[in-house]
């Protein structure tokens, strides 16, 4: 069985085309989240090996969700995948936990490489 790994994008096209990448390349997705409170109890719930975290999403977002995330679990492995580029998002995002940052639009091949740059 591939990796696990929980997706959390407020666009159901987005988690789509995430799951789409993902099960191409051997990953299992194991549950998608439509923002941070849904992410964060599914992490607990599901504890995959990857969680993709979408920044800017409705009732909580997705730094805090990295932020709870990492205090439920400071082995998590988080990638950020966002529109939001800015580098202090960025920086906030990755001081908060994420090991990665991918900001959309994005090629596969990004996702892919860290992805197995983070849980192989």
């Amino acid at each position: 069985m591939g990796r696990q790994v929980l997706i959390t994008d407020d666009t159901a096209f987005m988690r789509m085309t995430l799951k789409n990448i993902l099960e191409k390349n051997g990953y299992q997705v194991v549950g998608e989240a439509e923002d941070g409170q849904v992410a964060v109890d599914k992490y607990l719930e599901l504890r995959p090996d990857l969680v993709t975290m979408d920044i800017t999403m409705p009732r909580m977002d997705g730094i805090t969700a990295i932020k709870k995330i990492i205090e439920a679990d400071p082995e998590a492995k988080i990638v950020v995948c966002s529109a939001m580029g800015q580098k202090a998002l960025v920086i906030e995002a990755l001081s908060a936990g994420a090991k990665d940052f991918i900001v959309k639009p994005f090629q596969a091949e990004r996702i892919i490489n860290a992805v197995q740059k983070v849980i192989g």
